[in-house]
């Protein structure tokens, strides 16, 4: 007896045969290579088709008269009562086009990506991955942190709803971020204006929507972090892109709502913006009523000399929102971070957030950080964290420096947890350079060229060695430097 169902295939992808046979029968009637009224075997026939029990066979059989996919009846068997419409016929033009029609936010999230993907090694085992960022898991008090979490673990059960843990995160862990930013970056951040969210890009997308309306401008560094510019065009908002030199962004009279800047370290060029430019800044924002929203993405690591002082620091008309996060210090997969927010904008952005989130989904683990700060675990951890990658600073640094300046114009940095250089070539020989060392096993992270100012048209690339031990990058620099004929030979083409 053949039966048009592909019930094998079904069984290697289902745990039981109960789902297995329930699926392939359903999905068969749906996509109506069963058709209406067609009569389906008995369970008998079927149970001895495909080695199954009756029993088994019965429960499918029942449940699809549940859902009215089959109709069942004595002395007539069990017969399909689904009737498949086939899909109407389209001219080409409209084929071409998405049926589903989505809003105008949904469209522009789907937007395909500017910024160029990282590409993979091709042909190499030992791949030196300096496009990677990862934090050097090797440093982390895995030990102090299991205590902090499994001692809120066990308070769990004597907790009771409406106990400080909404929308806008754990009142303990703003507490402690609230006082770290005071002793450590000089903000007189309140526990009530801060918001815990997840990374800071949930942070700047969240901003973005809150103060842009469509068709607003909003200010963006070239280079620059590319979930800025997905967050701004998410809200239905226009990038300006503003040039970046060695003393941070250039400010200038711009016409928009809202300025996205990293001024304590520009990313991805390290520069450190200047005060006489962060006092210009400010006064941009306050003749121009717009917002200007900070990311200190990692200004804990500084290697030489004192911490930068936030732009936050210096705002004196709430125009700046402070965003920060624990990803380059804690797990990854941790995925915290932080808002510091304006008094306007505090009830909005907590409304926001609890239309996405009414209560934060790893309240665990930011009372786990909240008891982490507090115990001095956390700084201890820091200082650790600022030795180690100390030291892989200034090795790469002059790795790069003595060995590969003849290729890259290296950007002085004295913070972070990379090196940027912009490429001194075209963009042929460029291309044809990161090919050769990506299959030899060597990869770096591209910035699209830049746009504007003096560096306008050149290609950046930037170097991450958080993760990687000095033998590593000693050996990634190696190979880079064995490759540089690919480079000349280009120029000679």
């Amino acid at each position: 007896m053949d039966f048009p169902i592909p019930y094998e295939a079904y069984a290697r992808r289902h745990p039981t045969k109960h789902e297995a046979l329930y699926e392939a029968l359903r999905d068969t009637i749906v996509n109506g290579r069963l058709g209406f009224g067609m009569r389906l075997p008995s369970t008998r026939e079927l149970a001895a088709l495909y080695g199954l029990s009756r029993g088994t066979v019965n429960q499918v059989y029942e449940t699809l008269a549940s859902e009215g996919y089959v109709v069942s009846s004595v002395g007539r068997g069990t017969s399909v009562a689904y009737r498949y419409a086939p899909p109407a016929a389209h001219s080409p033009a409209e084929e071409a086009e998405d049926d589903f029609h989505l809003s105008a936010w949904a469209q522009r999230l789907t937007e395909p990506p500017s910024e160029p993907r990282l590409q993979a090694a091709e042909a190499q085992s030992a791949i030196i991955n300096f496009a990677s960022g990862r934090t050097d898991r090797r440093l982390f008090p895995r030990e102090a942190w299991n205590r902090c979490l499994y001692a809120q673990i066990r308070a769990e059960e004597g907790r009771g709803e409406g106990d400080g843990s909404g929308a806008q995160g754990d009142n303990r862990l703003r507490e402690a971020i609230a006082m770290y930013l005071r002793r450590t970056r000089g903000l007189r951040a309140q526990a009530n204006h801060i918001a815990v969210v997840h990374g800071s890009m949930q942070a700047l997308a969240l901003i973005a929507q809150l103060v842009l309306n469509p068709g607003d401008r909003a200010v963006a560094e070239t280079p620059a972090y590319s979930g800025v510019r997905r967050a701004i065009r998410s809200a239905g908002g226009h990038v300006i892109d503003a040039a970046v030199d060695s003393a941070g962004i250039r400010p200038e009279e711009w016409e928009a709502r809202a300025l996205f800047v990293t001024p304590s370290r520009q990313f991805p060029t390290g520069a450190v913006l200047s005060l006489e430019r962060r006092q210009a800044l400010l006064a941009w924002a306050s003749s121009r009523r717009a917002v200007i929203v900070e990311d200190d993405y990692d200004s804990e690591f500084r290697h030489r000399g004192r911490s930068i002082e936030p732009l936050k620091a210096l705002d004196r008309e709430n125009r700046v929102v402070y965003v920060g996060s624990f990803t380059k210090t804690m797990p990854p997969s941790l995925r915290i971070g932080y808002a510091v927010l304006p008094e306007p904008l505090v009830k909005p952005f907590v409304l926001a957030q609890a239309l996405y989130e009414p209560v934060s989904s790893n309240v665990l683990e930011q009372r786990a950080l909240a008891a982490f700060m507090a115990s001095g675990g956390y700084e201890r951890h820091l200082r650790r964290m600022k030795r180690t990658y100390g030291r892989k600073f200034a090795r790469l640094a002059d790795l790069l420096q003595s060995r590969l300046s003849g290729l890259f114009d290296w950007v002085p940095s004295d913070a972070g947890l990379h090196l940027f250089g912009w490429w001194k070539g075209g963009p042929a020989a460029y291309e044809a350079y990161r090919s050769a060392c990506r299959t030899a096993g060597v990869l770096w992270a591209d910035a699209p060229p830049a746009e504007s100012g003096a560096e306008a048209g050149r290609q950046g690339a930037y170097f991450h060695f958080s993760d990687l031990s000095e033998e590593e990058m000693e050996e990634g620099v190696r190979r880079m430097c064995e490759l540089d004929f690919i480079v000349k030979e280009h120029m000679r083409s």
